[in-house]
Order: structure tokens, then sequence, then C-alpha cells
């Protein structure tokens, strides 16, 4: 088998500043936009950043239609709702206002509405076809309102397919927004367990992009178009996922206890941009596959701070459940990274033997769990040593990151990573 070689760095242009939202309308018509759909959900549809969005692209004589029906955690079925919107409109260009989920919203319609397909063609395989984007999408500038995703700087939109009862998505370079606007003033109102739950997404998405399998330890594409987005870690990547995790470590904690910090919502907004570049060219690994069906399978949880009209555990919740089991795992594989990444958090690694690396690094995020009030692993959030072949079920199908792990997991290590997850401590 031939090893990659090669990696390459692609990410969104970034502007960040308190009040850039107001520029937005500009933006647009720098991108030669006249017709623009705007996408968010009904949470943030009379919030200031939706406000200022659109009173900034009327000023520019710019037409925004709002489409404030994207759901809090995606689904093919709501993807396509969104798509009809967009192919009935005739937009020359996107707007997304919001979380990871409008982000996702809005990067599936434009591509759908640019080229029309069955709606499994770009899906990731083994669950859709896997076929790549043919070619540029129209302008999409995405406006997070959450400091975790970091959806405005990755070509990756996440939805949960109903029929499998699975979270999948599409992954191509070209679904990548042109600009995303990172303004501290949308975070100031956010719930505190949605700010803990998108902080940790974004320190897991940082952890998972150091210590994924190395670029140069997959196999070479056939053809440089088929080099996938997520390409392993790279010293590129690692740069930018590297301080993503300090600022998180440092900030986090205080921003859920304290949304009135300027300087440090700040900082974790500017962090989950990082986080974001990081992971949008290595890519994560276990912990966000075992999390899809996490959030897929979900019983009756209803999480604190989010809209009580349906059982959700939200996606940064899945994830850093599964987070201290995977790292212990993965750890034999490469102690030093996962040193690193401990050492980045604040630990003394000075004396700590290299066998005692996964332990080191799990016992860094659970404390930071318990201080942000995460619920104390799976079984917290209604799951139990019966689901876990169902979980198993749907983590397996999860390709595009479960082969980034350093460490192959095969069924029998997912179901003991899923048993481990059930009480953290």
């Amino acid at each position: 088998m031939k090893l990659e070689t090669a990696f390459s760095m692609d990410t969104s242009s970034i502007k960040y500043g308190p009040g850039v939202t107001r520029e937005i309308g500009w933006d647009m018509e720098e991108q030669g936009s006249h017709r623009v759909m705007v996408v968010t959900d009904a949470n943030l549809t009379e919030s200031e950043a939706v406000a200022v969005t659109l009173e900034s692209l009327c000023k520019h004589g710019i037409d925004a239609i709002l489409f404030d029906r994207a759901s809090v955690e995606p689904t093919d079925i709501s993807f396509k709702e969104a798509i009809k919107f967009a192919e009935d409109g005739n937009f020359d260009g996107f707007v997304a206002v919001g979380g990871g989920s409008s982000m996702d919203t809005a990067k599936a319609a434009n591509l759908y509405a640019t080229y029309p397909a069955e709606f499994m063609t770009y899906v990731n395989l083994p669950i859709g076809k896997g076929e790549p984007i043919p070619g540029a999408l129209k302008p999409l500038v995405a406006v997070p309102t959450t400091a975790g995703t970091g959806s405005e700087t990755t070509g990756v939109a996440i939805f949960d397919f109903l029929e499998m009862n699975v979270k999948t998505g599409i992954a191509h370079r070209a679904l990548r927004p042109v600009k995303g606007i990172v303004d501290p003033n949308n975070t100031r109102t956010l719930p505190k367990m949605i700010a803990a739950c998108t902080g940790l997404d974004q320190l897991t998405h940082a952890l998972e992009a150091m210590t994924a399998l190395p670029y140069n330890q997959r196999p070479a594409p056939e053809h440089p178009k088929m080099r996938p987005a997520y390409q392993g870690s790279n010293p590129i990547s690692n740069i930018w996922a590297s301080r993503a995790i300090e600022m998180i470590s440092r900030h986090l904690v205080g921003v859920v206890e304290d949304s009135s910090d300027d300087e440090a919502r700040g900082e974790i907004l500017l962090a989950a941009t990082y986080a974001g570049i990081g992971f949008g060219n290595s890519g994560v690994h276990l912990a966000h596959g075992m999390s899809y069906p996490v959030s897929g399978m979900v019983h009756d949880y209803v999480p604190e701070g989010y809209p009580p009209e349906h059982p959700l555990v939200p996606h940064g919740m899945a994830v850093v459940l599964n987070a201290p089991a995977v790292f212990r795992f993965t750890a034999p594989a490469n102690p030093e990274q996962h040193l690193y990444a401990a050492k980045l958090m604040g630990k003394d690694i000075s004396s700590v033997s290299p066998d005692d690396a996964g332990e080191v690094l799990s016992t860094a995020i659970i404390e930071i769990m318990r201080k942000v009030e995460m619920p104390n692993g799976l079984s917290a959030v209604g799951y139990d040593p019966d689901d876990v072949d169902k979980l198993v079920e749907g983590t397996l199908p999860q390709h595009r990151v479960t082969k980034l792990s350093p460490r192959p997991a095969s069924a029998e290590d997912l179901k003991q990573l899923f048993l481990d997850s059930m009480e953290l401590w």
C-alpha cells in the first residue's frame, strides 16, 4: 500500500472582533451577491445577531430572505426542507447565523441548490454514495453564535439520518464558508449548559485533531482530487489545535460561570475557530465517531438550557462523555502526543510515565467536565449497558472519522469503550 506524502491547509477567511456582524452586508456585496438566503433556527429569529445581519444586508441593497427552520440537531428531513427552500428561492449567496446546526444546514442547502442530485449522492460512505462535489458553490458567510463547532471554518455538514437512527454527514472542501464572521457580541446571552457543551466540543475537536492518525500513515489517494478534507494530524493543524487547547482550558470554566467577561468570551470564541482550522484539516476520530449514535439514539433526556420540545443529547455533550475512555484507549499509539495535550491543559507531566499518558489526559478532561457540571457519563443521559450493542452498531459506519483513530478499534473495543463511558467519576 502506498502511503500519503502530502497534506494541504484549507480554511475560510476569518473576520474577528466585537460588532463585525454589522459588516456582513458589505461582505456579501463584495461576493457579488444580490439575493441571499439567511439560515438560522427558530430560537434565534428574534435575536440581536439575526436582526443586525438582516439590517446590514438590507443597508447594502441585498434582498435577504430568512429561513428560520434549521433544526437544533439537523436531520435528513430538515436538510431537505432547507434544500427545497434554496432551490425555490434562486439565491446567489447564503448567510448562516447560529451554531453548527444552522451553518451545516446552510452548507447542505447551498450544495444541493447548486448541484441538484438525489440526496444520498454526496453523503459520506458507507451510508451514502460519497461522490465528490463537482465544483465551487455559491458564497456562504457564517456567523457563529456559539463558541464550539468551528463550522465556520470546515467543509463538513453533519445530520441525523433517521432511517438508520445514526448521524452521518457530507464532507468536502467546497462546503467551506468563504468567510466566518466571529463576533463575541453574538455569544453574550448563551445559556450556561450550551456554553459548556459547545466549549467541550471545541476542546475535543482540538484534542482529537492532535492525536489523530498522522497524515503520512494514511493510504495515498488515487488522484489529488480524492484527498479527503480530514487528512490526519499534520504539523500545521497541530499548531492551531494546540493553541486552542490552551485557550479553552484557561477560559472555559470562567465563561460558563460568568458570561459577562468579554475578554474571556472572546478568547473562547476565537479558540473555537482555531480548533475548527485544526480539525477541519486533520480530522477527529473515536470520540466523535462514538458520539453520533449517542445523539441519534437519545431516549428521553432533555438538558437544561436547550429547547424542551424534544429529547436531546447535545453534540458537544455526546462527544465529551466518551472522550476520557477514548484517550485512555488511544494513548498507547502515541503517548508523547497525549502527554503534550495534557500539558497544554495545565497538567504537570514532568514525572509522568508514558504508560500513564491516557490516564493523565482523561483526568484533565474530567476535571473540566465536573467544573462545568456535565452529566456523569452515558448513564446520566439515559443509557445503560443494554444499549451498548446498538451504540456500537451506530458507530461502525462512521468510517470518515473512526479510520483516523491512531489505534484501530474493533467492535469489541468499541463495546468496552461505551461501557467505560457509562460512569466517569
